[in-house]
């Protein structure tokens, strides 16, 4: 006998309604992490509170990108040299995208054929790239590793090591604290809604947003993840809204319960809240690209943006994830698809940053796993260490290549075995640049990133990188 859809049992509706109860706790902020910033704050009397809206939006590209195909050497002995090494995984010299740096070593560039609309953003001057990035504990060169007298990062090319290093900032432990997160420790007490995280995910759980007292926020493309965001047709969803209300409208004599109701009740209106707000944002001008889920999501970060001043938001950090960048096989079809999403995305991204007026104020930085081997696997490419970043935004000091760009053949000084190339930029002054603009003082930087005072003087009065303006 079938069952009408709307049929469920006792146990089935408590289940799925206590489910809803668990997710929102997990991934809501929940208590006033205002009055605990403050102690942080004391040390960062540069942060003026009140300041200028600034939003930090992570781009994670899950797997491992393989970007040494995505910002390509164009010249004809550069090109020829990358050919050699890559192989059957080489782009043709005639489909790369010029580009045009404003600082130049002679070389010249390009970029994947499936990134027009990154083509132009550089060559507006609102991305740049950041070459040969990577996970480094203290300066190491080839035979410095191979002798094993520096300090290498834990996991090296392992998934989850690699992942979390990039969001933690600290490659000599393992840890799920992050860096977006401790920022947000640091600066949380600048918003004034104590009761939603300025750290809003569109990527779930993450740990570059989890500090020790700032947790993610998390939502989904249609906004709040709370108990009360069910649909308003179905008997079932308004029956079930109704047996939460019931329950956290209740006082319960056991001060457990009745904290925990407490708890999930304020979750439940923050998300309410949220919800309103983002709600309230007109529909944009700006027109989304077909069928493009990053685009959905960037969509949303440019509505919660929209929303700031609503919320109380001041300082703001969000992760959005796009997957799918382990490609061991099938490299050239797969990477062509998802760089073509993440061109579009950006574009669309940008045009909406610049419908709202915020081009300058908020910055968006891609991380991966790792970078891939050079060589080829067969089909596709390993994991490897070093890769190429990009920064997108008004702050942006676009139309240029940071970094060294490496010599791309085998048995290079930075080429520590099969095309597995060492970073000749390390994380931390990337995480420390962006930290510096948003808003974090130079003496707090060594907080956030430990290893820092390898790389960088904090009390040297100069940026880490130079890709962002800090005015």
């Amino acid at each position: 006998m079938t069952k009408h859809k709307n049929n469920i049992s006792r146990r089935k509706f408590l289940g799925q309604s206590c489910a809803a109860l668990g997710y929102t706790t997990m991934f809501s902020s929940l208590i006033n992490l205002k009055a605990m910033a403050a102690t942080a704050m004391n040390n960062s009397s540069n942060i003026t509170v009140g300041g200028d809206y600034k939003a930090l939006v992570c781009l994670n590209l899950g797997g491992g990108n393989d970007s040494f195909n995505m910002l390509i050497p164009r010249g004809n002995n550069e090109h020829s040299e990358y050919a050699t090494t890559r192989s059957n995984l080489a782009i043709p010299q005639n489909q790369i995208l010029p580009i045009n740096p404003n600082t130049s070593d002679g070389r010249t560039f390009g970029l994947h054929p499936s990134m027009p609309n990154m083509q132009q953003l550089f060559d507006n001057n609102n991305l740049a790239f950041l070459a040969n990035v990577g996970t480094l504990i203290e300066p190491s060169t080839k035979l410095d590793i191979k002798d094993k007298v520096v300090k290498t990062p834990l996991g090296l090319f392992s998934h989850s090591d690699q992942t979390q290093q990039w969001q933690t900032g600290r490659p000599h432990e393992r840890t799920n604290i992050g860096w977006g997160g401790r920022i947000a420790d640091l600066v949380q007490s600048m918003n004034s809604n104590e009761n939603i995280s300025m750290n809003v995910s569109l990527g779930g759980s993450n740990i570059f947003q989890r500090g020790n007292q700032v947790i993610p926020y998390a939502i989904r493309t249609s906004g709040s993840i709370g108990i009360n965001r069910y649909g308003r047709d179905n008997i079932y969803d308004r029956l079930r809204t109704q047996a939460i209300n019931s329950m956290l409208d209740r006082d319960y004599q056991d001060i457990f319960k009745n904290t925990y109701k407490n708890t999930i009740k304020t979750s439940n209106d923050a998300g309410l809240q949220f919800q309103e707000a983002v709600d309230g944002i007109p529909e944009f001008t700006t027109i989304m690209p077909e069928e493009n889920g990053l685009a959905e999501r960037l969509r949303m970060v440019a509505k919660t943006i929209a929303s700031r001043d609503v919320l109380g938001f001041s300082r703001q950090t969000f992760f959005v994830n796009a997957g799918g960048w382990d490609h061991h096989d099938e490299l050239l079809v797969s990477q062509a698809n998802r760089l073509a999403e993440v061109d579009a995305a950006l574009q669309y991204f940008n045009g909406l940053m610049a419908e709202l007026n915020l081009n300058d104020c908020v910055t968006l930085f891609s991380i991966s796993d790792f970078g891939r081997t050079l060589t080829s696997n067969g089909n596709g490419t390993d994991h490897a260490w070093g890769g190429n970043a990009f920064m997108m935004g008004g702050a942006v000091q676009g139309k240029e290549i940071y970094g060294d760009y490496p010599v791309l053949a085998l048995g290079s000084d930075v080429d520590l075995r099969n095309g597995v190339l060492i970073p000749s930029t390390p994380a931390d002054l990337y995480m420390a640049e962006l930290a510096l603009w948003f808003g974090v003082p130079a003496s707090d930087l060594t907080t956030i990133l430990p290893n820092l005072s390898n790389f960088y003087d904090t009390n040297s009065g100069t940026p880490p990188i130079g890709f962002m303006n800090m005015i």
